[in-house]
Formats: C-alpha cells, structure tokens, sequence
C-alpha cells in the first residue's frame, strides 16, 4: 500500500523553528520527484517546495526562499523540511508528495502521492 505520513508539525512562536518529516512507503522514493505543500483556511494549496530525484535541482516558493529547506534521503526513504523563522502567515496544513514526472512545478494536479498532512501554527 502506497503511502506517505508527515510528522513533526506543531505550534512554535514567530521566529522559531521546525523540521517536518515525511516517510514513503509501498514505493521506492528514489523513483519520484518529491515536495512540500500547504493550504491554509479558505485558501488554495499552495507549492512550497520540490527536490529532484537526486536532489540537483531544488525549488522554493517565494515566500519562503532563505528560510525553508528541503532535503531527502533516499536510503531511508524520507524526506524533510527545514523551517526557520517562522512567521504567522506560514501557518497551514503542510502535505508532502510525490509524483513521476519530470520537473512537474507546483500544480497539484501533477502530483501522484500524497500525504495526509501536518498542522503547523505560528503564533504568540
């Protein structure tokens, strides 16, 4: 069964800092263009991030350039997002994906996988 569960979500100050954790299985991450997602209430969901098979090509939502990082590791079949100085705006579910296709962008159509999502709230 294919499958992807996030953790590591939660709620932290402005400022502050948090690493989610996405764990794929049923299938073999190596094989997948990989990201990170988030929608907000009453918002769409939106692309934060994405990372190549072999992690040579990396892409960051706007918003969130010089403070989120995103990595895998193939070996463990996981992957991960680094985020520091949170702002209140980046509260949202977080999801992450998967998807076969080359380059796919942020349109979440082109993506195959996905997990059911993490809560992360920032706020004083």
């Amino acid at each position: 069964q294919v499958q992807l569960v996030e953790s590591g979500g939660g709620l932290v100050q402005p400022g502050g800092s948090l690493k989610l954790s996405c764990s794929a299985s049923g299938f073999t991450l190596d094989n997948y263009y990989i990201g990170w997602f988030r929608q907000a209430p009453g918002e769409e969901r939106e692309g934060v991030s994405s990372i190549s098979r072999r992690g040579s090509r990396i892409y960051y939502a706007d918003s969130v350039k010089g403070r989120f990082t995103v990595s895998r590791d193939n070996t463990k079949n996981m992957m991960y997002l680094q985020m520091n100085s949170l702002k209140p705006e980046d509260t949202a579910v977080y999801y992450c994906a998967a998807t076969p296709f080359e380059v796919p962008g942020f349109n979440p159509a082109r993506w195959r996988y996905w997990g059911q999502g993490t809560q992360v709230t920032v706020s004083s």
